[in-house]
């Protein structure tokens, strides 16, 4: 832990290239702060920065350790992915969501799917609030609330993985692991290109364009508690239409 300590107190300024493990960790510390602080602009204020960074500091050392250049990714793209999965195991083990918010989700999106079954098309906001008897306040409150537990669930369905050759995830166990990721990929995008536009928006924007919630408000002209409901919808709307691939917490 007093290595930790140590390494996390480095400043954000770029070190000089050098081949131990060691020096790896002590030139790429500072990305472990960006992508902590970057996580951070997607959780409610009970999550403590200081404590992704230690979980973030692990996967680093577990990087420097593991790294092998032959299999094509630059150290940089390596660490970053064991750096989140190690961030996103620390905020799962210390699940802040209460468990009626996660059944609210759950309830969301399989009015969500039954609607869209029914009428072949997107679900409309006051439909779900109908099909939930609730009104349409409550409801927009209820997706505010399951966005603290589902910010990361884009994260977790895989979609970074495109960025790094599989065998940099780790050994397989399953031989049709590689063809079911491939299919899973292929059915999650084409889940998104379906999705209304401002909800695609959203998350092209929060995921490929890294913004914060506030951010994307500036950009798309509405509020950041706004702009979290749509991200909560798109993703719930996601889950009820990937319903065969995603298991439910």
């Amino acid at each position: 832990m007093n290595n930790l300590a140590m390494y996390v107190t480095i400043q954000d300024d770029e070190k000089p290239a050098s081949n131990g493990a060691d020096d790896l960790v002590t030139r790429y510390a500072p990305l472990v702060k960006r992508i902590a602080y970057h996580i951070m602009s997607r959780l409610p204020p009970s999550v403590q920065v200081d404590d992704l960074i230690q979980a973030g500091m692990i996967g680093l050392l577990e990087a420097s350790r593991n790294y092998d250049a032959k299999q094509g990714a630059s150290f940089e793209t390596y660490a970053g992915i064991r750096i989140r999965g190690s961030m996103l195991d620390e905020i799962r083990k210390g699940d802040w969501a209460p468990r009626s918010v996660h059944r609210k989700a759950r309830q969301v999106a399989e009015a969500v799917r039954k609607i869209e079954n029914e009428t072949g098309r997107d679900a409309r906001d006051h439909e779900v609030a109908d099909a939930l008897e609730m009104p349409l306040e409550k409801y927009h409150k209820t997706l505010q609330d399951a966005s603290s537990c589902r910010l990361l669930s884009f994260e977790d369905m895989g979609m970074n993985e495109d960025s790094v050759p599989s065998k940099l995830s780790g050994p397989s166990t399953n031989p049709f692991e590689g063809v079911q990721k491939d299919d899973f990929k292929k059915n999650l995008a084409e889940a998104i290109s379906g999705l209304p536009e401002r909800e695609r928006l959203v998350l092209t924007l929060y995921y490929d364009e890294e913004l914060n919630l506030r951010e994307i408000g500036s950009v798309i002209g509405v509020s950041e508690s706004r702009v979290s409901q749509i991200h909560s919808q798109a993703l719930i709307r996601l889950q009820a239409r990937l319903g065969h691939w995603v298991k439910n917490d």
